[in-house]
């Protein structure tokens, strides 16, 4: 990784078209290309390519079908290493192949529907007779004198020439458990209580062929006489969708018709096997090369969006792109693109030709496995601009150490370095399992970062003597309390009268005057001012470090500032910002550490409060006679520290922008002069033209920003971490 991004060049680069998809496949290979926009005033949908864009477009389409059909039935495979860039040839036998899939696993489907519903039927015909049966069983077990004439005849339980001329019709179906209660409701209503209803639960639940969800049901079976009752009754069941089934009049036919049923299904159930066999093993033989298809797929996508950017000249022999990538890459270039020529059958080598030019290249930092975690982290802030000095070099110690500050608890940053170990250690294997889990793969891209998280969190447990909220008196304790008997401070009294005793360390003795070897004495564990003094000390040297973290970093845009030859900004913007950061934080970092320096243990009572001092310093209040001075002159060095910061703020946010207004009024005047031309007497010709005044003038804009990162949004990228 560089203390500063690559070094770009823009370069024209012409292709044969039989030889354009190899060459751009190879330096997708690579990575290390941007491919400008040479179409940007053409619409997507008029592009030299846009029906092979099309085209993979609808093979996805195929490949996201089949991974739902896989989804909780086939384990994906999934190769080690990613495939090559197809021919453009073998995109047509890779369309053959998936639609012959889509279009035999779209059939299984429908027929395995087909059959699932043909079964659901005839297995609530099943029920339905089973319970019709109960029922008409439960009643000839009635007594005698229980019907009528007329209801017996109906019911086939008697038979009686009256009962024959009255007979009543009956309708049997199915219907889902939660309608049965409005169904019923709405039947009583509508037929004015001249029907019997009889219904019950069907006792295995049913699996709906469409969204295969468990479906409850319940069997009814309805009485009544006369054409217009059956006529209200169909159109109810109609209504709320409930299955109407036939049923026989007569036991015997009943026992037939369920003997018929029960062959049906044992038939139903064998080819419902067989389909779903033929649909599992269609899956099995698409779940081996699906990984492989997609990554195929999408790299004849990202290659023909590549060539859409492109220039085809007028004879359609030659294609020009205009491609940003690295100084240093170069030779890597030129090799990828004769690859690229040879497999393509091409004798015509391509031509790189270098193009002068005034936008702002992209910027490009290299990385690798350990500092890609710190860039992106970097990244997510702000892309700097191009050449600027990158952070990332610094983040690697500064952002563990200070997340360590934060966390600081050896025992926990144990685990965390167990856990960043774990997976360093097995990264291959992990790597290889290729997992779409984003939490997890969020952790193991920071595996480094974790590492170093965890190792800089055991130190700072060991300076704030923490491990799991316990202290760990290694070295022994530089604090005795024995002196504070010996001196007659403590003594029988003093132990019953006070529930807290306090250590001076003033006392000879108490005090060893050696601190404790590394970190905080564990002493300070069982005091009861241990957070005052904890919170005191982390907040002083937090501060320190977050001051002295910004100083560096406002010093490191001078380098940018000396590297880019901007003296207006090292004058208006570098030194009044260093003015302001050290006349303020820089002198309130100086009074932590005097006031730590000069007060011992017996002057530590008239220490005064820096917090009161420094709101005092803008407030020019030094009268009060409850905060001592922290030296002599005090009151002349911070009155001349805020003058002088008061005065960097105008220099600092005023003067910058009326000089930069000024450059730009007269450059637009400039522009805005007509051209001279030479006359007979030699007078000279001037002409003032915008730069780069070329039919790509209109697409090339000075960028701002993060890098060039508005020059961006008008180009796409060809590059990865890895293969594509």
């Amino acid at each position: 990784m560089a203390f500063r991004s690559e070094e770009m060049c823009l370069t024209q680069l012409f292709l044969q078209v039989e030889a354009a998809y190899c060459c751009v496949a190879e330096l997708g290979e690579l990575g290390l290309v941007q491919f400008r926009d040479l179409n940007m005033n053409v619409n997507s949908f008029q592009r030299k390519f846009v029906n092979e864009v099309r085209r993979c477009e609808s093979l996805e389409r195929i490949l996201r079908f089949l991974e739902n059909e896989m989804e909780n039935e086939t384990v994906i495979i999934k190769s080690e290493k990613y495939p090559e860039t197809p021919l453009p040839r073998e995109m047509i036998d890779l369309e053959t192949v998936l639609e012959k899939l889509e279009a035999e696993l779209q059939e299984a489907n429908q027929n395995q529907q087909t059959l699932k519903q043909n079964f659901l039927e005839l297995t609530e015909l099943k029920h339905l007779l089973k319970k019709t049966q109960d029922f008409f069983e439960t009643e000839t077990s009635l007594p005698d004198d229980f019907f009528s004439e007329d209801t017996s005849g109906l019911l086939e339980l008697r038979s009686t020439p009256a009962a024959a001329a009255a007979k009543l019709g009956f309708t049997a179906g199915v219907i889902k458990r939660e309608r049965m209660v409005p169904f019923e409701r709405l039947l009583w209503r509508a037929c004015r209580g001249n029907v019997y209803l009889r219904y019950t639960e069907m006792d295995t639940p049913l699996e709906d062929p469409v969204t295969r969800e468990e479906v409850k049901k319940n069997v009814f079976i309805i009485f009544y006489q006369g054409e217009q009752l059956r006529q209200k009754i169909k159109k109810i069941c109609e209504g709320f969708r409930a299955t109407v089934y036939p049923c026989p009049e007569s036991a015997t036919e009943r026992r037939e018709m369920v003997d018929g049923v029960n062959t049906r299904i044992e038939d139903l159930n064998t080819v419902i096997t067989q389909t779903e066999s033929h649909r599992q093993r269609l899956l099995h033989e698409a779940a081996v090369n699906l990984w492989t298809w997609g990554i195929k797929v999408k790299k004849i996508k990202a290659i023909y969006h590549i060539l859409n950017l492109c220039n085809i000249d007028v004879t359609q022999q030659c294609v020009i792109a205009e491609i940003w990538f690295p100084v240093v890459d170069t030779g890597r270039i030129k090799r990828a693109l004769k690859q690229g020529m040879e497999r393509s059958g091409s004798t015509i080598a391509p031509i790189l030709t270098a193009v002068q030019t005034k936008m702002s290249p992209p910027t490009f930092n290299r990385t690798n496995k350990f500092t890609a975690g710190f860039q992106n982290i970097v990244d997510a802030y702000g892309v700097g601009n191009y050449r600027e000095m990158n952070p990332a070099p610094y983040t690697i110690i500064t952002f563990p150490f200070l997340f360590a500050v934060m966390f600081g608890d050896c025992g926990h940053g144990a685990v965390m370095l167990g856990f960043a170990l774990w997976m360093v250690t097995n990264e291959k294997a992990l790597l290889a399992q290729k997992s779409t889990n984003e939490i997890w793969n969020t952790f193991f891209s920071g595996r480094y970062l974790i590492l170093l998280m965890g190792i800089f969190s055991i130190y700072t447990g060991f300076i704030y003597n923490d491990c799991f909220s316990k202290s760990l008196n290694i070295f022994g304790s530089s604090w005795h309390i024995r002196p504070m008997f010996s001196n007659s401070t403590w003594n029988e009294h003093v132990l019953e009268e006070n529930e807290a005793l306090q250590l001076d360390p003033a006392v000879p003795g108490v005090y060893s005057g050696n601190p404790y070897p590394f970190g905080i004495d564990p002493i300070w564990n069982i005091a009861k001012n241990k957070l005052t003094f904890l919170n005191s000390y982390k907040m002083k040297m937090s501060v320190v470090m977050g001051i002295t973290q910004m100083v560096f970093g406002v010093i490191l845009s001078l380098f940018n500032h000396i590297y880019f030859r901007r003296t207006i900004n090292i004058v208006l913007q570098f030194i009044p910002e260093i003015i302001f950061i050290l006349c303020l934080f820089g002198y309130l970092l100086f009074m932590i550490i005097f006031k730590w320096c000069y007060y011992n243990v017996h002057v530590s009572q008239y220490a005064p409060s820096i917090l009161i001092h420094f709101i005092n310093m803008f407030l020019f209040n030094y009268n009060d006679p409850t905060n001592s001075p922290l030296y002599t002159h005090q009151k002349e060095v911070q009155s001349f520290l805020v003058i002088f910061a008061l005065i960097a703020i105008p220099w600092m946010l005023l003067i910058k922008p009326f000089i930069l207004r000024a450059n730009h009024l007269k450059a637009q005047r400039m522009l805005q002069l007509p051209p001279i031309s030479e006359g007979p007497a030699g007078d000279t010709e001037v002409e003032i033209t915008q730069p780069n005044n070329s039919k790509k003038a209109g697409r090339e804009n000075h960028s701002s920003g993060h890098g060039g990162h508005d020059d961006h949004e008008e180009e796409n990228y060809l590059k990865s971490s890895g293969p594509w």
